[in-house]
């Protein structure tokens, strides 16, 4: 777990045609925010057709040489209402329309209905198939508070930081279960880290870090990306790693997965955040362009620039789940040859 240039999945992978119907991540009422494209399958079938899926992503993520390995999120039709929705408090049968990620995108979404609380179990059957299934450093992903304040509409709190602090709390609880299980890293999603440098300064990062309390010994890491590319939906860049790198440092967070593939950004940005390990974005998740070995190696040389290599893990920018599934396992091939390759030329 310490070898320069670890290669890891940001969490999320195609799903297979027999398994979901495929829709593009915007379709109205349903993907992202709302209640999630239809499965194949219901009942018992469902539930076996999951575990094949599961068993699916995990040979393709060690076929391709992956180190530290996920589930692919292949049991959710959402990778955030397969949370919340378990979450008392939400409401996912009547949605709403709201503006999210800074007036990227007006979506339908869940509302917030009264108190955020974890009364249940969220990802241990998921964690204990996982663990069962590979000897590989596993990880789990949920998304963050700031995240779930965004792509819900609060109808009881009147206060996103208010609201936010008790998600956390129910995702504390979760992630403390977890960690007693044996899960190697515990993700917590936050693409909307990247449009709301402010509140992050103000009350992000707080957030954050309740959910970190009493995890002992898993790694936990906040996933920062610019979200999903969606057709027909605008992506802009805006320069905000700086502001909320810096405030990052700060955090109790051991590992930040960060964006500089799609974004082009500069890797000199590590140099704000020197006392985390970061999971470096060398694959883009918006095109079916399969990047060379040779073009990751250069990324992640460039990142060591700034930064201990063995604090670099390659990584996709975000999760894969946008891109047909031959190409997302052509693209992790891809990574891991660069990295070794990357290896190879640091030594």
């Amino acid at each position: 777990m310490t070898k320069p240039f670890l290669t890891t999945v940001v969490g999320s992978m195609p799903k297979p045609a027999w398994l979901m119907e495929q829709l593009p991540l915007n379709a109205e009422g349903k993907q992202v925010h709302g209640k999630g494209a239809d499965w194949s399958f219901s009942g018992d079938m469902l539930a076996s057709a999951m575990d094949d899926a599961t068993r699916v992503t995990l040979h393709d993520q060690v076929n391709a040489g992956i180190d530290i390995v996920s589930d692919g999120e292949q049991r959710r039709s959402s990778y955030l209402t397969y949370i919340t929705s378990r979450l008392e408090g939400f409401d996912y049968e009547t949605l709403t329309k709201k503006w999210t990620r800074n007036k990227r995108r007006l979506a339908e979404v869940g509302r917030c209905i009264g108190p955020v609380r974890r009364s249940q179990p969220l990802l241990a059957k998921d964690l204990d198939f996982l663990l069962t299934e590979t000897d590989r450093p596993v990880k789990i992903t949920m998304p963050g508070p700031m995240t779930v304040v965004d792509s819900t509409a609060d109808e009881y709190y009147g206060d996103e930081a208010a609201m936010a602090m008790e998600v956390a709390d129910a995702l504390n609880a979760e992630a403390c279960a977890l960690d007693a299980m044996g899960v190697a890293v515990i993700q917590f999603d936050e693409p909307v880290f990247s449009r709301y440098p402010d509140k992050v300064k103000e009350w992000g990062v707080e957030a954050l870090d309740r959910c970190l309390k009493g995890v002992e010994n898993a790694q936990t890491a906040a996933h920062i990306c610019y979200s999903y590319p969606m057709p027909g939906v605008p992506r802009p860049i805006v320069d905000s790693y700086p502001v909320i790198l810096e405030a990052l440092e700060g955090s109790k967070i051991d590992q930040l997965a960060l964006e500089f593939e799609a974004s082009k950004l500069d890797p000199a940005l590590l140099g704000l955040c020197p006392s985390k390990t970061v999971m470096f974005g060398c694959i883009d998740n918006g095109t079916n362009e399969v990047e060379t070995p040779e073009h990751v190696a250069s990324k992640l040389l460039a990142a060591a620039k700034h930064m201990p290599a063995e604090q670099i893990q390659a990584a996709p920018d975000c999760g894969l789940v946008p891109l047909p599934l031959n190409v997302a396992r052509a693209k992790l091939k891809a990574m891991v040859l660069g990295a070794r390759l990357a290896r190879e030329q640091l030594s």
